[in-house]
Order: structure tokens, then sequence, then C-alpha cells
């Protein structure tokens, strides 16, 4: 029986929290077709989810040459923020975050979003004040380079054996294990969770539900 507990619990943004896995690949496809490179396919670009922004453009669009970079991930977020408020929270998360708040858990976001696109959501009514403490990937070592988890376990000086990853691909849950942490997966974002077993996670939540009940019993 499980009966491991965490004081930090670091989420991924994108697919874990938020319902942006299918408007995030357009948005990857329509750049790379922009700058005319192969178009990814739906799995090859939503593969990159969770990379910080150039590392994503570069795997997603290998024949696109180095020089052509910045204009490619200009267009995407060109079509990003044209989008962007089609995006929402899944249902469940804000309870589910609340209900982790009045235990005493410190939440902190993990993610390959901007420091510029986080803090704004960020700033919205719905999640002001739920989240202690936030890592980007342009302002720290990206996915699955385990430096965003290991400061924020600095931050609160929580070791690893007493904080949580819980993401939507493989690069989260590589993330967890290369800093010495537990992990859970959810399987309602980008990665295949066929992927997961491999990396080790506690659990697999195929729901909102399923991840805020085992949180309630295990986190």
């Amino acid at each position: 029986m499980i009966t491991r507990h965490f004081d930090l619990i670091a989420f991924d943004w994108d697919g874990t929290l938020f319902d942006s896995t299918a408007i995030i690949t357009r948005c990857i496809q329509a750049a790379v077709r922009d700058v005319g490179g192969t178009v990814p396919t739906d799995q090859e670009a939503s593969y990159v989810i969770g990379m910080g922004l150039m590392q994503a453009l570069a795997h997603a669009a290998p024949d696109v040459p180095k020089d052509r970079y910045p204009e490619l991930a200009d267009r995407y977020r060109h079509h990003y923020f044209a989008i962007q408020h089609e995006i929402c929270l899944f249902d469940g998360i804000l309870s589910m975050l609340d209900k982790l708040k009045a235990r005493g858990h410190w939440l902190a976001v993990a993610t390959g979003k901007s420091r510029r696109g986080l803090d704004e959501a960020l700033g919205t009514v719905a999640l002001a004040g739920r989240f202690d403490a936030s890592r980007t990937a342009d302002q720290t070592a990206g996915k699955p380079d385990p430096l965003m988890l290991k400061e924020l376990m600095a931050e609160f000086d929580v070791p690893p054996g007493r904080t949580l990853m819980v993401g939507d691909t493989t690069h989260d849950l590589q993330m967890a294990r290369n800093a010495g942490c537990a992990s859970v997966a959810v399987s309602y974002g980008a990665h295949d969770p066929l992927a997961f077993a491999e990396l080790g996670p506690m659990y697999v939540a195929h729901t909102v539900s399923q991840l805020d009940d085992w949180l309630q019993r295990h986190g």
C-alpha cells in the first residue's frame, strides 16, 4: 500500500492542468509550414510539448536551417497568441489545487512555457495565489534536465524524497527521475501513456478526478 506523502508538488502546465495539446500541436505545424519545412505529424508535433520553445521547434522541424529558428519561433508565437484564448483548464483542476493548498502542500509549476506566457496566465483571477513558485524553460534548463525541479526544491528546502512531479509527457517523468523525485503521470495530455511505464511513475491518472483522488489519498 502506498503511504508516501509529499511537501512539494510540482505540476506541468500544458496538457496536465490546461487542455492545450491540440492547439499547441496545430501551432507547431503551422509555424513549420510557414517557413517551408516538412510539417510534422500530430504525433511528432505533440511529442515536443513540454520542451523549451527553441528545443521543441528544432526537434519538430529538423529540416529547417538553424539560422531560421528565430523566424520559426516567431511564427509559432504568432499562431499561438492568436488562439490562446481557446485554451482552458481541465474540469476539476481548480478544486483539486484548492484542496491541496488547504492541506498545506507547496504547489509549483515546472513548465516548458516562457516566463512571459506563464506570468500572464498566473495573473488571471482563476489562478492568482494558487501556486507558491514556478520555473520556466527560458529561465533555467529545459526538460528533461532536472535543474528546474532542483531549483524549486532548493527554494523550499524540500528534499527529493518529499517532492512529487505531476505531468503528461515522458519529458516530465524523465526530469523527475533525473532529479531523484517521484512522479505521477496523466494520460489525457500530449504523450502516449504506453511510454510511461519504463519511467516508473507511482500512478497514471486517466482523468482529473482520478488524479485528485490519488493526490488526496497519497499526496
